[in-house]
């Protein structure tokens, strides 16, 4: 005959587990999404620390895994967005050992001037910005419209529709820096790491946008603006910021 716990000490027990799982000590088991407890939230502040833009909420979500995915890439691993053990324990190192930012160092600058949006819905691109940004702009207008379409601009440059990455494939490799189309995950680690002076491109695995010169080329601007370009910025929590050398 088998025997049974009462109700109140199988809950006092499950309780008890789980408390032992949000109370994991910090490099004592690898951390992917879905895992929750304090040694996610230091990873967190860790991963802020060495400079990838991170919440601490003790949940790790997409936006987490972006930035584990950022930091392998950044560390010469293979990025696929769970923090092992020793990971965990090289992002302390890190973070531990990064020189803050002072107000005496420098950071990209704005553009002298910014693009604006024209009472047709695109984008004018500055008279001072350089070529590239100025081409990546022209192939934005092109795409500006057209409709929403998972996986464009992924198989050929002139597609139907375009999904996030696909928009930004396009109209990067019109200015001659890009030859393959990436997806988002992709533009998490090319470029070089941080904001850019006219172009930044803020991805997770799940999205990707791009800033290009004071505006916002983005596929979910199309619900507001009826095109893939908004003067309205959103928040970059969650983002990984890549940007085009020199750019």
């Amino acid at each position: 005959m088998r025997r049974t716990l009462p109700v109140v000490a199988a809950t006092a027990l499950s309780l008890t587990v789980a408390a032992g799982a949000q109370a994991a000590d910090y490099g004592s088991r690898t951390l992917r999404v879905g895992s929750t407890g304090s040694d996610v939230r230091a990873l967190q502040r860790y991963l802020d620390s060495a400079g990838y833009d991170t919440d601490v909420d003790g949940q790790f979500g997409p936006g987490t895994r972006g930035s584990v995915m950022a930091f392998e890439t950044d560390e010469g691993r293979r990025a696929n967005g769970k923090a092992s053990r020793a990971e965990q324990l090289l992002v302390q190192e890190r973070a531990e050992t990064a020189e803050p930012v002072t107000e005496e160092e420098p950071l990209p600058e704005a553009p002298v001037e910014e693009a604006y949006i024209g009472d047709d819905g695109l984008a004018v691109a500055p008279a001072s910005a350089p070529e590239e940004v100025k081409a990546i702009i022209a192939a934005g207008n092109k795409i500006a419209s057209k409709p929403y379409k998972y996986g464009g601009g992924h198989g050929r440059w002139r597609d139907s529709g375009y999904d996030c990455s696909g928009s930004i494939s396009y109209a990067l490799h019109a200015a001659g820096l890009l030859d393959t189309a990436l997806d988002s995950s992709g533009f998490m680690r090319w470029g070089e790491r941080g904001r850019g002076e006219w172009v930044t491109i803020r991805s997770n695995p799940s999205h990707a946008y791009m800033i290009v010169a004071g505006l916002r080329f983005d596929t979910s601007a199309r619900r507001v603006t009826g095109n893939r370009w908004s003067d309205e910025m959103r928040s970059a929590r969650g983002y990984v910021g890549r940007h085009p050398e020199g750019l």
